[in-house]
This record gives C-alpha cells, sequence and structure tokens, in this order.
C-alpha cells in the first residue's frame, strides 16, 4: 500500500473520472478516493483509471491507496442503480456495497473503506461499523473509517460498542466550522488519520490571510501549498480534486514544500507560521 500523504478526490468528475485519475497518478498521486454512490462519484471510471495505469503506465495496484465508501440509501440517488439491495439488513448492505466496489474497482481490496456518514440511528451506524470490521478482519479491506462525523461522541461509541477504534476519520475541514478542532485533536491523539475536503475551497479567507500570503512569498510557494502543507504538518491528510494538471504537480509536491513549525530562521515566516497555528489549531 502506498503512503497516504494527500488523496485525489474524485467526487463530480462524472465522464472524466478516467482521465483525471490517469493524469493524477502521472503527476505524482498514488492515493485515490472516490464512493460506491453514482450520485457524485463513478467508480467503475476509477476502476478503469486503475487498469489503464498498470497495463500502459507500469503502476501497479499495490503501490497506489485506493479508497472507497458505503453510502447508506438516504445520500443515494434512488434514480440510478444501487450498489446493495435496500430491503436488506444493514450490514448486508455494507457487504454487497464493498463487493460492488471490487468489483467497479477491478481489485481484490481496497485500502480503505468509510461509512459515507454516521447511519439514520446509532444502531444502525454500529451494525454498518461491524460489517466493515467483519470484511476488514477478512482481509477485503485494510483500514476502516467513517466521513462527515462532526461529534467525538460518535467515534467513542463505535469504539466502545465494537471494540475497535476507528482508524480513518474524512471531514469537511474549513473555516465554516472553524476547522473542525474537536475532531481533529482527538485524531491526533488517538492515532487517527484525518483527512480533510474542502481544504482549499471552504477556506477563502484563510487563503487570503496576510500570514499565508507571507510564508507562500518568502518560500516561493503558492497559498494553496502552504495551507495544504501546514495541514499535514498537524497530522491531516489532504484531499485535492483539481482539474489543473499544474496544480496536481503542486498539491502531490506539498509533502516537500520546506516549511517548519518549530526550527523556522526567518523570524517573519515563524511568527506567520505561529499565527496560523492560533488561529486554526490554538496552538
Amino acid at each position: 500500500m502506498a503512503s497516504c500523504k494527500i488523496i485525489y478526490g474524485t467526487a463530480w468528475k462524472r465522464e472524466r473520472t478516467t482521465a483525471l485519475v490517469v493524469s493524477a497518478v502521472l503527476n505524482g498521486f498514488r492515493a485515490i478516493d472516490t464512493a460506491a454512490q453514482l450520485k457524485h462519484y463513478r467508480e467503475d471510471l476509477v476502476g478503469e483509471a486503475l487498469r489503464i495505469l498498470q497495463m500502459e503506465h507500469n503502476i501497479k495496484r499495490e503501490d497506489l491507496f485506493v479508497q472507497t465508501k458505503y453510502t447508506s440509501i438516504g445520500g443515494q440517488d434512488h434514480s440510478q442503480p444501487l450498489p446493495y439491495n435496500p430491503s436488506d439488513s444493514v450490514a448486508k448492505q455494507v457487504e454487497s456495497s464493498v463487493m460492488q466496489s471490487l468489483a467497479n474497482l477491478g481489485t481484490s481490496y481496497v485500502d480503505s473503506v468509510l461509512l459515507h456518514s454516521p447511519l439514520d440511528t446509532m444502531p444502525h451506524t454500529l451494525a454498518a461499523w461491524r460489517a466493515l470490521m467483519a470484511l476488514q478482519d477478512s482481509g477485503k479491506v485494510k483500514e476502516i473509517g467513517i466521513c462527515n462525523t462532526y461529534d467525538v461522541r460518535i467515534l467513542k461509541m463505535l469504539e466502545e460498542g465494537s471494540g475497535r477504534r476507528v482508524q480513518i476519520v474524512q471531514n469537511r475541514w474549513f473555516e465554516g466550522n472553524y476547522w473542525d478542532q474537536d475532531v481533529c485533536r482527538y485524531c491526533r491523539e488517538n492515532d487517527i488519520q484525518y483527512q480533510s475536503f474542502w481544504t482549499l475551497s471552504g477556506s477563502p479567507n484563510l487563503l487570503a490571510d496576510a500570514s499565508i500570503q507571507t510564508i507562500a512569498r518568502a518560500k516561493g510557494y503558492t497559498p494553496a501549498q502552504v495551507l495544504f502543507r501546514l495541514a499535514q504538518l498537524h497530522g491531516i491528510t489532504p484531499l485535492s480534486g483539481t482539474t489543473n494538471e499544474r496544480h496536481m504537480k503542486e498539491d502531490a509536491d506539498v509533502e516537500n514544500v520546506d516549511i517548519r513549525l518549530e526550527d523556522e530562521n526567518d523570524g517573519q515566516v515563524k511568527a506567520a507560521v505561529d499565527d496560523i497555528r492560533k488561529l486554526v489549531w490554538r496552538l
């Protein structure tokens, strides 16, 4: 499994999904996010991209991190084919969804499967979580987690009710929810990978902040690269859904952006980094 420091997001790519995933990987991405939800994703076209990457570019499946999701019936478009029978139990729905994902992706396993959100009740959410646990135990899924969960109590209840800790949380991380500070902190303290979406589009004021601009100018990076790198340095794995090849290259290379939290020699940059840390992480 490839290391996962930044992830290419495939939501809303529709018929362009295959070409964009191929381009993202050729420009440096090694992690891909999708879902068994035709409303917003084309998981089958991600699978076609994986085939092209292996056959035409010698990029093997095992060198990529591939993540998908189980989406409950409330998040599905009922006018399109569903990945499960909605009359089945929650556990059976999860199993059917993951089996459909494996077929769509053309792979024998996925690196991660997430619940797209908590279900309508906590018992149903626990049932779905236990189904993911069974799939993890079978080897078909390597890691399991949940999206769109902004209450730490839900993460705790999943662990207490099942005996297994959530391994990945994927949430909106943006100025509108004060960068999800409570859940981010809980993930850092409990060795849970926190994946962020809306990282750039949801924080236009932060991107335009004088401190971000100062760091970008002094270091020769874009404001987007600065924000992505600061997020990484605080234990966050951002998603990028860019369709621009230049931005793909810039985003995939963010891990190599030279920004330091503690031993920065440039006093102006250090002050700017400290200002952002106080604003976003309350550090």
